[in-house]
C-alpha cells in the first residue's frame, strides 16, 4: 500500500513539474469534445458497442481489392495497404463510432487545454509501448507530426495549415501550438487522430519513400506475413500495451487477421462460396438480389444480412476536371448531368436499392434543403454578387435532374442549357460556336469497379449522343487510375469521397483554391471559387454550433449550384455476409459493421 502511494506521489509530482508556471490557466482533462457533452462518463468500462468479454481466439480472412506496393499510407507515392496501418499502429486518442465528437485516451494518458486555447497539450501514458518494447514518447509524436507535414501527403499540410509548432515539453508531454488568432475548434481533436511511429525507427529510413519493410508498430497487431499484391497476414500481439484500456476492450478479437488482395469483386464472390474468405461486404446491387442463390446462403451456413448505420453517406459520383476549358462553365456540367438516370438505372440494374444523393452531407444535419433561410441566408447574402441569383429562389432540390419529366424533356432543358453557354448543333455534334470543337469526352475508372460503371455508363454515353455529344469510357488498373488522379490527367472519373461526421480542416484538401493545382490533393475537380474559400475558412474557425451549421449548409448550396459532380447513389445499411462462425456484439446503436468489435464462435 505504502509503495503504492509513493508511486502515485511521483507520478503527481512528474505531472505538476510537467504544467506551465501559470498553471491556474490551463486544464487537464481525461477527454477532448468539441460539443463539451462527451457520452461516456470518467470512469467508463468500455464502449456500448462493444463486448469487454469477447473471447482473444480464431482467424479470419477477409478480401481486400486491388494491390499494394507500400506499407506507409501517409505518403503520395506508391500504393498503401491502409488495412494494415490502422491495425499496428495507435494515434493518441480513439473516437468512437458512436461519439465522434469526443477523443478518449489511448496513446495520451491526460490532454491539456490552456484557457486561451492556444495550444493543445498531451500527455502520454507512461505504459505506452511499442512491439520492441520501446517506450512511447514525446520525440515519437514530434517526428510523426512533422513526417506527416514535410514528407507525407499534400494533404497533411492543409489538415495541420493551423499548426505553427509541436514541441517536447518533457520525455512525456508534448504540445501543439497554434498560429496566432487560430480559431479552429476541430483542431485539437484532428491532433488526436495522429498515427504514431517510432523515431528511432525511422532513424536511417525515408519517411516519404514507398517500403515494403513494416514500421514498428505500437497497436493491436503486427505483420507476421505477406506476398506483395497477394495477401498480408497479421497476428495479434499478446503483450499490446492498451489492451485493458476502456478504448481498447471488446476490440481486436481473433489471434490472425488476413487479408487477400483480390482484382474484381466478383472473383471474391466465389472467393466466400468456397471458403477462401470468410468475409464480404457487397457493393455490387446485382450481385446481392442475384448473386447469394447458394444453398450455403439456404443453409445459413453463410448468413447474409443488411446492417443499418447512420453513418454520413459516402459521395460517389462522376467528377468534373473543371480545369479543362470544356468543363469550366457550370451549366454545361449541369447539361451533362440531365443525361443521367438514376431511376432507370435504379430499377434496372441495382434492384430499386440505392437512394440518389443531393447533397456533399447527406444523412448529416448539414445537408442543404429548400431556399437559404435564417443565418444561412444571412451569409449568403454578403456573397450576392458572387454567386448565382437562383442561389436565394431555387429549392435546392430543384436544381438536378427531374426525375418525374422523360429523357426526352431532360435532354431538351440540356439542349437549352448548352446554348445559353455557347453550344449548338454543327453536323449533328454539339459544338462550341467560338473554337467550333466538338464536345467530346473521355470517363475514366477503377478497375476494381470496371463492371459495376461500365453498365450504368452506356445508357448515359447513349443519352448524350443524342444531343451530340461524343463521351467514351475506359477501365484502367489501380496504379494507373491513382496517376491520373494525382496529376489530374482526366475529364472525368468515377469517384467518391468518403462521408464526414463533422466538416473541418478537411474542407480544405476538398475544395479550396490553395489544393486545386497541388497533385495529390483530394481537390480532385480543380475547384477555384473564393466564396467556398471564405465558406470553409469561417466554419472551421467559428465556435458557434448554430453558426456552423449555417456555414456548412452554405458551403454545399454553393457547391452544389456550381454542378462540379454528377451525383451517383447510396446505401443507408452495410451489406455483409459471412460464414457462420463469428459472433458479434448486441446493441443499439446504429453503427453498422465494426469487424474489430467481432469474435470467432469456434
Amino acid at each position: 500500500m505504502i509503495k503504492n502511494i509513493r508511486k502515485l506521489f511521483i507520478h503527481c509530482a512528474l505531472l505538476l513539474f510537467c504544467l506551465p508556471l501559470h498553471a491556474k490557466e490551463v486544464t487537464i482533462t481525461d477527454y477532448l469534445s468539441i460539443t463539451n457533452a462527451p457520452k461516456y462518463a470518467k470512469d467508463f468500462k468500455n464502449f456500448s458497442y462493444t463486448n469487454p468479454l469477447a473471447p482473444k481466439k480464431g482467424r479470419i480472412v477477409l478480401p481486400a481489392y486491388g494491390t499494394f506496393d507500400n506499407f506507409n499510407p501517409y505518403i503520395f507515392k506508391g500504393t498503401a495497404s491502409p488495412e494494415v496501418s490502422n491495425l499496428i499502429l495507435d494515434s493518441l486518442a480513439y473516437s468512437p463510432a458512436d461519439d465522434i465528437g469526443t477523443a478518449y485516451p489511448l496513446i495520451a494518458q491526460k490532454f491539456e487545454r490552456p484557457k486561451d486555447d492556444s495550444f493543445i497539450g498531451f500527455f502520454i501514458n507512461p505504459n505506452a509501448r511499442f512491439h520492441d518494447g520501446s517506450p512511447i514518447t514525446a520525440d515519437d509524436v514530434v517526428f510523426s507530426f512533422n513526417a506527416l507535414i514535410n514528407k507525407g501527403s499534400p494533404f497533411y499540410k492543409f489538415y495541420f495549415q493551423d499548426v505553427e509548432s509541436v514541441k517536447k515539453i518533457s520525455k512525456l508531454h508534448v504540445r501543439f501550438y497554434f498560429k496566432p488568432n487560430t480559431q479552429n475548434r476541430e483542431l485539437p481533436l484532428i491532433l488526436t487522430s495522429i498515427k504514431i511511429f517510432s523515431a528511432k525507427d525511422f532513424a536511417n529510413k525515408d519517411f516519404d519513400k514507398p517500403t515494403l519493410i513494416p514500421p514498428l508498430g505500437n497497436g493491436p497487431y503486427k505483420i507476421k506475413n505477406f506476398e506483395a499484391g497477394k495477401y498480408i497476414t497479421l497476428e495479434r500481439n499478446p503483450d499490446y500495451w492498451a489492451q485493458n484500456l476502456p478504448t481498447r476492450k471488446g476490440f481486436f478479437n481473433f489471434d490472425e487477421i488476413k487479408y487477400d488482395y483480390y482484382q474484381d469483386t466478383t472473383v471474391s464472390l466465389q472467393a466466400l462460396f468456397s471458403g477462401n474468405i470468410d468475409v464480404r461486404y457487397e457493393y455490387i446491387a446485382k450481385s446481392w438480389a442475384t448473386g447469394f442463390d447458394n444453398p450455403l446462403v439456404k443453409s445459413n451456413k453463410i448468413k447474409k444480412q443488411a446492417i443499418k448505420h447512420n453513418r454520413p453517406a459516402t459521395n460517389q459520383f462522376f467528377a468534373f476536371n473543371t480545369r479543362r476549358a470544356k468543363f469550366s462553365d457550370a451549366r454545361v456540367r449541369k447539361a451533362i448531368g440531365l443525361a443521367f438516370n438514376f431511376p432507370w438505372a435504379n430499377s434496372n440494374l441495382f434492384y430499386n436499392q440505392y437512394q440518389r444523393l443531393y447533397s456533399f452531407f447527406t444523412n448529416t444535419p448539414y445537408k442543404a434543403t429548400d431556399v437559404p433561410t435564417g443565418l444561412e441566408l444571412e451569409i449568403l447574402s454578403k456573397y450576392k454578387e458572387n454567386l448565382p441569383s437562383d442561389i436565394f429562389t431555387i429549392p435546392v432540390e430543384d436544381i438536378f435532374r427531374n426525375d418525374t419529366l422523360s429523357d426526352r424533356e431532360n435532354l431538351k432543358i440540356a439542349i437549352s442549357l448548352l446554348n445559353s453557354a455557347g453550344y449548338d448543333f454543327i453536323n449533328e455534334k454539339m459544338c462550341n460556336l467560338q473554337t467550333k470543337e466538338p464536345l467530346e469526352f473521355e470517363i475514366i475508372i477503377n478497375s476494381a469497379n470496371g463492371n459495376t460503371f461500365t453498365r450504368v455508363l452506356l445508357p448515359f454515353i447513349e443519352n448524350l449522343r443524342k444531343i451530340g455529344i461524343t463521351a467514351t469510357t475506359r477501365v484502367l488498373e489501380v496504379n494507373t487510375y491513382k496517376n491520373k488522379l494525382d496529376k489530374f490527367d482526366f475529364d472525368i472519373i468515377v469517384g467518391s469521397i468518403g462521408g464526414i461526421q463533422m466538416p473541418g480542416s478537411e474542407q480544405v484538401d476538398l475544395w479550396s483554391s490553395s489544393t486545386a493545382n497541388i497533385e495529390g490533393s483530394n481537390n480532385i475537380m480543380g475547384i477555384s471559387n473564393p466564396v467556398i474559400d471564405e465558406l470553409i475558412t469561417n466554419l472551421i474557425k467559428t465556435k458557434d454550433n448554430n453558426l456552423y451549421t449555417a456555414y456548412v449548409k452554405a458551403l454545399d448550396r454553393v457547391l452544389l449550384f456550381n454542378h462540379y459532380v454528377i451525383f451517383n447513389w447510396y446505401s443507408d445499411s452495410d451489406r455483409i455476409a459471412y460464414w457462420d462462425k463469428f459472433s458479434s456484439p448486441k446493441t443499439s446503436s446504429d453503427i453498422g459493421v465494426d469487424i474489430n468489435t467481432w469474435w470467432s464462435k469456434e
